[in-house]
């Protein structure tokens, strides 16, 4: 009779879902881009990724309209200490390149995010993002040069331009001509998901 019980409580236990704690952590850090500007909460490419995700993931999204990879590495370490992601998604850079900072500021703040992400063995996703041509084609490439160098340099997946197929156009775009609308929001997840789910991958 006990043998048959403890029986029952081991398939119990295999057969049973994965619980929360078990599920991989996704940290996004990123600026208005991935806080939905402009738009309800939920209708977010990352609220979207959540919906994607269905309970096998958690989703914590650190992101703040006009942060900068200054304000975001700054607020990174205490993030991973009270998260412990997993996998941290960074998209951070457009309001550094939009104020004209130095690529050489930039790319600095975002290897020391990588760094202190993988000291705690979290796995790192850049997301690039581009500036308007208005900057001049030297301090643009200079600027997507920085997303480049580091995922070489750290071995870190990148998606090269979060907005493909969406920032040339025009009914995707919010009236600023910087942030994407709602529609355009299934779009970015669709760029990012490529990338994203062989690391998800990794964690199952």
């Amino acid at each position: 009779m006990v043998t048959a019980t403890l029986l029952t409580l081991v398939v119990l236990f295999e057969s049973a879902p994965a619980s929360a704690e078990s599920r991989p952590t996704l940290l996004v850090m990123g600026d208005s881009l991935s806080a939905a500007y402009g738009l309800e909460q939920d209708q977010g490419w990352v609220s979207l990724l959540e919906e994607r995700l269905n309970d096998e993931a958690a989703v914590v999204n650190a992101s703040i309209s006009g942060e900068t990879t200054g304000g975001g590495a700054e607020r990174l370490k205490d993030l991973l200490d009270r998260h412990e992601p997993d996998i941290v998604l960074l998209e951070l850079g457009g309001n550094d390149g939009l104020r004209g900072l130095p690529p050489t500021q930039m790319r600095a703040n975002l290897a020391q995010m990588i760094e202190q992400s993988q000291a705690l063995d979290a796995r790192v996703l850049l997301l690039g993002i581009d500036i308007p041509p208005n900057y001049g084609q030297a301090y643009r490439d200079a600027f997507t040069g920085v997303y480049r160098d580091l995922a070489e340099a750290y071995e870190v997946p990148l998606l090269p331009f979060l907005l493909e197929d969406v920032a040339l156009n025009a009914e995707l775009m919010q009236d600023d001509g910087i942030h994407p609308t709602a529609e355009a929001q299934p779009t970015i997840l669709d760029n990012v998901w490529p990338v994203l789910e062989p690391l998800l991958e990794e964690e199952r």
